[in-house]
């Protein structure tokens, strides 16, 4: 028995030190691409909501076939939508045969990062490949520009 208890070894402080280490390693590498989906779901998340919005429009346009614009609280007070998520109460969506349009300016998503969705259709919408987690404000669709980034 005595000889058991002697061939029993533990871990060294050298061995404690290198998991630690490599635990650090992992952590390091891990951390930032966790921030990163959730950055990219906190976007993905506002542009359900600009969908949910065109429908609730769609809805509204089909029974009030007469208006050619709406308000996203004019939505909310009819019934059409329960919640308007991150999209401001004052956008508007206009008519369009190809498409409704949402124009809604400065939706911020995470932290100072933002999304303008500038006559946005639920296709373009879709049809978005930025990824929340780069750098800069967003615009839907690419390419066009808000009177704030436009040249001076």
């Amino acid at each position: 028995m005595k000889k058991r208890l002697k061939n029993e070894k533990g871990l060294t402080l050298v061995e404690l030190l290198a998991v630690i280490v490599i635990l650090a390693i992992v952590a390091a590498i891990a951390i930032p691409a966790i921030g990163n989906i959730i950055e990219n779901s906190r976007y993905n998340a506002v542009k359900a909501d600009a969908i949910n919005v065109l429908n609730a429009a769609n809805l509204y346009f089909t029974e009030n076939n007469g208006e050619t614009t709406v308000t996203v609280k004019k939505l909310k007070e009819d019934g059409f939508l329960d919640s308007e998520g991150k999209i401001p109460t004052d956008s508007t969506i206009t008519k369009a045969k190809g498409g409704h349009k949402l124009k809604a300016s400065d939706i911020t998503y995470s932290g100072n990062k933002k999304v303008t969705f500038n006559d946005a259709t639920i296709q373009a919408i879709n049809a978005d490949n930025q990824e929340g987690s780069t750098e800069g404000d967003k615009t839907i669709p690419q390419g066009t520009q808000t009177p704030s980034q436009g040249t001076q």
